[in-house]
């Protein structure tokens, strides 16, 4: 079983410490990373995930890597008005929304995040589930 954790952890330390660049597996991907707060615990939670751009925006999917479920850190996006994203060198706030595939937007949006990241064919083969997008517009510098 992986340490998800754990590689996350590794992956935001090389994140921070290379201006947005990380290696491995994710080389030469756009990642950010998303700052929430746990609805339950009221803890901070960093997660890097890859993003494809939408106009201003940035898109992030709710995948988990297929899992049956959707990552908790959908629902924490769903309970706050505002979040931190650090993209590159910059840290900006910004408005979240989370489209689920009820929405007519859906679509669109999954399919600039699935074109620009060809991986979620595969995360689809391991779930039924319709992965949520949640689309993140910067609207100010945060430091």
């Amino acid at each position: 079983m992986v340490d998800v954790q754990g590689v996350n952890e590794r992956i935001i330390k090389e994140f921070r410490g290379r201006n947005g660049v990380v290696g491995g597996h994710f080389e030469g991907a756009q990642l950010l990373l998303l700052h929430t707060v746990g609805r339950r615990t009221g803890g901070e939670r960093v997660n890097p995930l890859v993003y494809a751009v939408d106009g201003d925006g940035y898109l992030v999917c709710g995948s988990a890597r297929g899992a049956e479920k959707d990552p908790a850190w959908v629902g924490n996006v769903a309970a706050m008005p505002e979040v931190i994203i650090e993209v590159g060198d910059r840290i900006l706030r910004a408005t979240p929304t989370v489209v689920t595939h009820a929405s007519p937007e859906w679509e669109r949006l999954y399919g600039i995040w699935s074109a620009y990241w060809t991986e979620s064919e595969y995360y689809e083969t391991r779930t039924s589930r319709k992965f949520p997008i949640v689309r993140l517009e910067p609207v100010a510098s945060a430091g």
